[in-house]
């Protein structure tokens, strides 16, 4: 049926008294919008008595299709208004506080620093702004770690973004089975081999990890065998990394440490031997914990040839124990007792391990010879945290990339 040009009420009124089946052709609502419009104007119907409004009422309802609770609210807004017209719907919209900006920043602090978790992310955040000033990193800040993983989550962030080789047990009675207790000192330190994997038969280059119980201070090294030979010096260049004088030096009952060289070299030093316990799995948890968070995050599993020992020592020397100590924050372990005398550990504060050492009361008295807080201060503030991050991370990159000279060449 083809619209009526300016119908009559008795055009109307016949039109709806046949069974006529009606096609109601609109490009969209605003064009039935303006239909209904046009249609009450040419009608008056504000003029009309209360049947002929319901006589144009039922026509407006049959030829566009609409509800009668649909019509009404259009005739009462034309009532109101003298027109009819589409309701622009606006959707109520919290205002946007992290921008794509801050999302960009917080993706480049991210593959700074391996994608720490989000309270130890938030503390870097946190001192980027307020200990190195650096401005743009304002709004991030005061982030909740909640919606730090948000963001972590939202689309834009997703768009830029081997073997152990188990130790072998020894009779040999060098050290003494206990648990280290530090009183609250730095010097006690728990320390550990990672192996980077064997092939064909050719073992890979090992790790020496050592970490101090109470600061967390962590000072890594590498080396190509783990016999005595080529671990005495590594491990001397360790224990002097410590700013600290090394009081206790805790192992696992691995034959790399339990023998005499070694025990001679910490007698020399005079630093306690300790080891672990048998059934006592949690005697040297800490450095196992940070073997995987540190040494596995960023030299992976893949094996490594034990002749780049040297290469990864200097690049742990020069670059990674920096970062590690100065730069990247680390839990801190808080043991709570409940009513019931069950104990568990709750990490409520992130802190660097420069940052907790100085905490400590008279952190100077603990300073091995020729160490001073002020130099260990300007250390620290040489670079920001995520700048520290970045150049060890192009550190690192230039080293695996001298592992395999012939993908750099193609």
């Amino acid at each position: 049926m083809q619209e009526m040009e300016n119908p009559s009420l008795e055009q109307i009124a016949a039109f709806l008294a046949s069974s006529q089946e009606v096609q109601f052709r609109a490009e969209g609502r605003d064009d039935v919008y303006a239909w209904v419009d046009r249609t009450l104007r040419q009608q008056e119907y504000p003029k009309l008595g209360r049947q002929q409004k319901g006589l144009v009422r039922r026509y407006v309802q049959k030829m566009t299709g609409m509800s009668r609770a649909q019509v009404t609210r259009l005739i009462r807004q034309f009532d109101q208004t003298r027109a009819v017209k589409p309701t622009v719907y606006r959707r109520r919209r919290f205002r946007r506080r992290y921008t794509a900006a801050d999302v960009a920043l917080l993706v480049e602090v991210d593959q700074a620093h391996g994608r720490l978790n989000g309270p130890a992310t938030r503390e870097i955040l946190l001192r980027e702004f307020e200990v190195f000033g650096q401005a743009q990193y304002e709004r991030l800040s005061t982030i909740s770690v909640a919606h730090l993983y948000n963001l972590r989550n939202s689309a834009g962030y997703r768009r830029q973004r081997i073997e152990y080789t188990a130790t072998r047990p020894t009779p040999v009675t060098i050290g003494v089975r206990r648990k280290p207790t530090p009183e609250g000192r730095p010097g006690f330190l728990r320390i550990d081999t990672v192996h980077q994997g064997d092939m064909d038969g050719v073992k890979g280059v090992y790790h020496i990890n050592a970490v101090d119980e109470v600061t967390q201070w962590q000072v890594v090294g590498a080396v190509e065998r783990i016999s005595e030979a080529w671990l005495l010096p590594v491990l001397q260049a360790i224990l002097e990394q410590f700013p600290f004088r090394v009081l206790s030096f805790h192992s696992d009952n691995g034959s790399e440490f339990i023998n005499h060289l070694v025990a001679k070299l910490l007698n020399k030093l005079k630093i306690d031997q300790t080891k672990s316990r048998p059934r006592r799995s949690n005697d040297n948890g800490l450095v196992e914990a940070k073997n995987g968070a540190v040494i596995r995050k960023h030299m992976g599993y893949l094996h490594i040839q034990s002749e780049h020992a040297q290469a990864i020592d200097s690049f742990y020397r020069d670059h990674l124990n920096p970062y590690l100590n100065f730069h990247r924050p680390c839990g801190q372990p808080e043991l709570i007792t409940d009513a019931k005398g069950k104990q568990r550990l709750v990490y409520k504060q992130y802190l660097t391990p420069w940052d907790l050492f100085r905490q400590l009361p008279k952190p100077s008295s603990y300073l091995r010879s020729g160490q001073t807080m002020a130099a260990l201060k300007q250390h620290a503030r040489e670079v920001s945290d995520t700048e520290a991050a970045r150049l060890m991370q192009q550190a690192k990159h230039e080293l695996f990339r001298g592992f395999y000279p012939e993908a750099r060449s193609a």
